[in-house]
């Protein structure tokens, strides 16, 4: 077993490009978590989804047994507890950016509703509508990590399926994804209030900027009228008369 198999270089990236942490953060959680790695390899565990929450508390009484201090141990911890969750925090982004899902869609979605061979994502919107909506290969990519390496470590026999879960195993809440973006938004240095829901305006404005057609982006909003996609049109000429008076020689 490697630390390949737990994506530590790969998390190591999320930390610094992502959540804007520290070289000497990401050092000091790589350092800590390649101790993990060496500890659970010792153990017979090869991935994070067979990491029990009895081996970590074994893990933690490993570092008072070494002699670390109080506060190396709580950075050990730190470090344990924001590797799951990261995985899960980036991929309810990713997921969320990649489909337009509203925020009652993202948590209502199950494991089975991601068609990975097909890189399909079917919601359910009001009224319990369903529509297929694609999902890029980088969302696809996160959301099929986080789903086989993390997901089942926090599964505790209380995920009814769902694909996105809370810390305690359950699945995570409409104000559990609200608390997720707004963490990630914060630690990227935003100042501007973001949330779920800007990641869908955000779908919808770049491609309707990209010159995707209306009604294409109706479908996959799952919006009944088109008025209410036409709303976006509303950023897309914003943005193309901003363009227009930046490089037209007589705007």
């Amino acid at each position: 077993m490697t630390e390949q198999a737990f994506a530590l270089e790969a998390f190591a990236q999320y930390l610094a490009l992502e959540r804007g942490a520290s070289a000497n953060t990401v050092a000091a959680y790589r350092r800590d978590l390649a101790h993990l790695v060496d500890f659970l390899e010792g153990h017979g565990v090869g991935s994070p989804a067979a990491a029990t929450a009895r081996v970590l508390r074994e893990f933690v009484f490993r570092l008072k047994d070494l002699g670390l201090s109080p506060a190396s141990i709580r950075r050990h911890i730190s470090a344990v507890r924001t590797y799951p969750l990261a995985w899960r925090d980036r991929a309810l982004v990713e997921f969320g950016y990649a489909t337009g899902a509203r925020v009652s869609e993202i948590v209502g979605a199950e494991v089975k509703d991601v068609l990975f061979d097909q890189q399909l994502v079917r919601l359910f919107g009001k009224g319990s509508k369903e529509r297929l909506v694609p999902i890029g290969r980088r969302a696809l990519g996160a959301v099929a990590l986080y789903n086989r390496q993390v997901r089942p470590g926090l599964e505790k026999g209380q995920g009814r399926g769902v694909l996105f879960l809370n810390a305690r195993g359950g699945p995570l809440s409409r104000v559990g994804a609200w608390g997720v973006v707004k963490k990630l938004a914060r630690a990227a240095g935003l100042t501007k209030r973001v949330t779920p829901h800007t990641l869908r305006h955000t779908f919808a404005t770049h491609l309707l900027e990209g010159g995707a057609d209306l009604r294409a982006v109706q479908e996959m909003l799952g919006h009944a009228d088109l008025a209410t996609t036409q709303l976006y049109t509303k950023v897309d000429r914003d943005y193309l008369r901003s363009v227009h008076r930046q490089f037209h020689p007589r705007a």
